[in-house]
């Protein structure tokens, strides 16, 4: 998976991403818990833009990225608006010691990237030892709902006078997962459109897979919830969410 100009056209393309309803989920958490610490590690922090939100609402912010265009484009962001953000390149299957945190989240179904449930309890385990004592793991995935009923075969277009693109969605090989072609026209400095082309690969797991690796990770007492509610997702929910405590 390349990011090396796709870095470049991201924000344009998420303009209409609901990034503060995480925000919101986690600042409900944090009361729900009472977590007094604001250390945050925002892992897969892609743009910055969640990165750049936290650290608006006073949160001490690590962000960290397998793609060093994407940190480049966060880095900009962060010193644009004077605010204190370290961002470093890490790969969140093999999580160097980055310190200790209060919160540590994996938003905007970047944990939908890795390529089987191995990656997966690497991560997790990463995350445990981050964690300090107390403190909160949170993330948010595609359902399989969504992956094989709502990704699998789906084109979908976006047009404006600047960016265009043709959004393909193939059902993958493994079980719950697509490839995502993507084809865009960006309009130069001199009137032409220059095409890009990228292929995305994202899987997904019921949630009692989810469940199990988390608890093979040490983690305890998980709650679930769906589409930016703080309650049981339904049978359609598109995004599923994973709030625990380390104890």
């Amino acid at each position: 998976m390349s990011y090396e100009r796709f870095a470049y056209l991201y924000d344009q393309l998420m303009q209409d991403v609901p990034y503060d309803e995480w925000v919101r989920m986690v600042e409900a958490y944090k009361e729900k818990f009472h977590i007094d610490g604001m250390k945050l590690l925002d892992l897969a922090c892609g743009t910055g833009e969640l990165s750049v939100r936290f650290a608006q609402k006073g949160y001490d912010v690590t962000g960290a990225d397998l793609s060093p265009d994407m940190l480049s484009v966060a880095q900009s962001k962060a010193q644009g608006l004077s605010l204190p953000i370290q961002f470093f390149q890490q790969d969140m299957t093999e999580l160097e010691d980055l310190g200790e945190y209060d919160f540590v989240g994996i938003f905007c179904d970047s944990l939908n990237y890795l390529e089987d449930e191995q990656a997966v309890q690497k991560t997790f385990e990463g995350v445990y030892r981050l964690l300090k004592k107390g403190g909160l793991f949170l993330f948010d995935v595609h359902s399989v709902y969504k992956m094989d009923y709502i990704f699998a075969d789906a084109t979908f277009t976006w047009d404006d006078e600047e960016i265009t693109y043709i959004w393909n969605s193939f059902k993958g090989e493994k079980q719950h997962s697509v490839e995502h072609e993507l084809t865009f026209f960006v309009l130069d400095e001199s009137g032409k459109y220059d095409r890009v082309d990228e292929l995305h690969f994202q899987r997904t797991y019921p949630i009692d897979v989810y469940q199990k690796l988390l608890e093979q990770s040490g983690f305890k007492q998980i709650e679930i919830t769906g589409d930016y509610k703080m309650e049981a997702p339904g049978q359609n929910a598109e995004r599923i969410f994973f709030a625990m405590r380390k104890e």
